[in-house]
């Protein structure tokens, strides 16, 4: 969502957008603070609405499961449907996988049922954007209306076509990535092979609505990170801190893919689990991800709900405990206070460490018991916290 903002900004369009990491209305932009990745559906409508008045020419909206299966997506005409990945997630909110994958392919059979639109007297093609290395691949195919366009890894095999967008990664390193696409070599400032994809995914969405690829890849060096997205925090330390959203495994495993390229020389990682019965088969699954990588894992408070924040911890540090028990040497470590755990990988990182922290980006609020919202965001927090032990040191 968000880079497909980035390139049609770059190609001086106004556009909007609503997403999990931030929402843009024309000239204006924010971080999202409400703990949801698609707004209410009043909500949602006032922000498109508020698009129009703003002259913006595109939306583009981050459409999740939960939220069409809360028709929060209900009165809005799609023209073009994304889908960026797909794996297990939510699991426990939708009752199986199938029925999570149906939900998915809702937004799919919504715009079968929806008329191409009239726009300045032209017919409006619908389109489908499909990453075509996913397993689910020919489920939501088989659902498509309109044109298909395709993007993804190039194989020896495929057969590729004008609306395919295919691309071989020849260079991952800190600080970009280089691949080779339809013969040219793009250079993007956007870091792991996953945001290569991303960046696929958005030029395959824009080729789709017209643009041409050589205005497309001649933006695509001009991209930038989006806010709490592989994102550095660096306050003078001798070590890197690194914050990433990345808080179930499929994520987690392609931010360690990323950190394995990049120089460091032991890994802290700070994590906790998400409560409020959000997929909790997936909480030790983390903590053993990350002991398979890290050097000290410290196991903390996330976004608890109204559970029990140390019974949550215990349930990842599970995980890493097994790795441990296992005989890999990593040390395992219990700080329920997010701050204070935070604040002891700080105080254990030494020069030429990577400190990384996951499991919330650039969220705005921490959600907590009695269906409270805090105040908080872990790229401030480390930077008191830099500050605070600098003048300490």
């Amino acid at each position: 969502v968000n880079i497909i903002g980035q390139f049609l900004d770059l190609l001086g369009h106004k556009v909007g957008l609503t997403s999990t990491a931030t929402i843009k209305v024309g000239d204006r932009e924010w971080l999202n603070d409400m703990k949801m990745t698609m707004p209410g559906r009043f909500l949602l409508q006032k922000l498109l609405s508020q698009m129009v008045k703003a002259r913006c020419e595109y939306a583009v909206v981050e459409t999740s499961s939960e939220g069409g299966a809360q028709f929060r997506h209900i009165g809005i005409h799609y023209d073009t449907v994304v889908l960026t990945s797909f794996s297990p997630e939510h699991l426990e909110a939708h009752g199986s996988y199938e029925a999570y994958r149906t939900a998915k392919g809702r937004l799919f059979l919504r715009l079968k049922r929806l008329r191409p639109k009239i726009l300045h007297h032209q017919l409006v093609p619908q389109r489908v954007v499909l990453n075509k290395d996913i397993d689910e691949y020919k489920f939501f195919s088989d659902l498509a209306a309109g044109e298909e366009w395709r993007f993804g890894k190039f194989g020896t095999d495929d057969v590729v076509t004008a609306r395919d967008l295919l691309a071989e990664v020849t260079k991952l390193d800190d600080t970009g990535t280089t691949m080779i696409c339809r013969g040219r070599e793009l250079r993007v400032p956007l870091l792991g092979e996953f945001n290569a994809m991303n960046v696929l995914a958005a030029m395959a969405t824009l080729l789709a609505h017209g643009f041409s690829f050589d205005e497309l890849a001649a933006a695509a060096p001009r991209l930038h990170p989006v806010p709490g997205r592989q994102e550095f925090i660096d306050e003078g330390q001798s070590f890197a801190v690194l914050i990433d959203y990345a808080h179930e495994p499929t994520s987690m495993r392609e931010i360690y893919r990323l950190v394995n390229i990049l120089p460091h020389r032991r890994i802290v990682h700070v994590l906790g689990p998400t409560g409020g019965g959000r997929d909790s088969w997936r909480r030790p699954v983390l903590g053993r991800i990350a002991a398979e990588h890290a050097d000290v894992v410290i196991g903390t408070t996330d976004d608890p709900y109204d559970d029990d924040p140390s019974a949550l911890a215990d349930e990842l540090l599970a995980g890493a405990r097994a790795v441990h028990d296992g005989g890999r040497e990593v040390e395992v470590v219990k700080v329920v206070d997010r701050r204070e755990a935070i604040k002891e990988a700080i105080k254990r990182a030494v020069e030429g460490d990577l400190v990384l922290i996951t499991g919330k980006g650039a969220e705005q609020k921490m959600a907590v018991a009695y269906g409270q919202l805090i105040a908080w965001d872990d790229r401030q927090v480390v930077r008191e916290l830099l500050q605070e032990l600098k003048v300490k040191r």
